[in-house]
């Protein structure tokens, strides 16, 4: 996914360019790469002018692979309610929030389009290809990369309970605590869940996990910051250490598929 995103990156930081008046350097599936791009993607991921190029012509392959990649409207509706939901916004607020920052709403939905497309692109040609690993290779994997699979020891938090979850995202969106306790927490990493584990540390300091369902009410934290570092043993470590190992399959795969793609590719070299 990481490639991807580099991809998407790529296109913003080419698109910024399009206005520069510079010579085209290479045409890529009749899509044209100039000079200028090169430059900028030199400039801003510090690579050197061949590697610039090579990502410049992945690039321009993706965009030419993925041409009659088709995205729903429906779907990309609840890929953006899902992102609103992620960040405790509603949809009017997330608006109101991009067109502060000089988004438009039609361009927003285009780059979540553009994302799902890649997204569905990869999944398709890329990911099907990579065979599940073993335990043993997995382990293999964890003895390698350990201080990948680092933690912090302690995380202070606040905890805000609520006996609704209607109550707990109204709060969620409005920060009103009327109807609404909290208190202060410290606590072990090792004496939490998997579940709760994982989303507090993919929550940043400042800022509150998703609601969580305790039964008798629900809760969700603001997580005030981590301290310290402690290794994972493997066995709750595994989810982690399989996504990493697939993340590097992944990169492998799809460097693969684009050498394939650009060996029969129709490449220019004009300059």
């Amino acid at each position: 996914m990481g490639k991807l995103i580099l991809l998407g990156f790529i296109t913003l930081l080419t698109l910024s360019q399009a206005k520069m008046v510079d010579g085209i350097a290479l045409i890529v599936e009749g899509e044209p790469v100039t000079t200028a791009e090169i430059r900028a993607v030199q400039k801003q991921m510090q690579v050197s002018k061949e590697e610039a190029t090579s990502l410049l012509i992945q690039d321009r392959l993706q965009k030419s692979a993925m041409k009659d990649v088709i995205i729903a409207e429906a779907d990309i509706d609840a890929k953006v309610a899902d992102i609103a939901a992620q960040n405790n916004l509603t949809i009017p607020k997330m608006q109101k929030i991009l067109q502060e920052q000089g988004t438009t709403w039609t361009k927003y939905r285009s780059s979540v389009r553009d994302a799902m497309k890649k997204e569905k692109f990869y999944q398709e040609n890329v990911v099907s290809s990579i065979p599940a690993p073993s335990e043993d290779e997995l382990k293999i994997f964890y003895r390698n990369h350990q201080e990948e699979f680092t933690i912090p020891s302690i995380v202070n938090l606040i905890e805000y309970s609520a006996t609704s979850e209607e109550s707990m995202k109204k709060f969620l969106q409005t920060k009103n605590t009327k109807g609404i306790k909290s208190r202060s927490v410290k606590k072990s990493t090792k004496d939490l869940n998997p579940a709760l584990l994982g989303s507090i540390l993919q929550t940043q300091d400042g800022s509150f996990t998703r609601p969580l369902n305790a039964g008798d009410k629900y809760i969700s934290y603001k997580v005030l910051s981590k301290q310290g570092k402690v290794n994972m043993p493997f066995e709750a470590a595994q989810g982690a250490v399989a996504a990493k190992w697939k993340q590097q399959q992944q990169g492998k795969a799809l460097k693969d598929y684009f050498e394939k793609l650009k060996t029969n590719a129709d490449i220019q070299i004009l300059r």
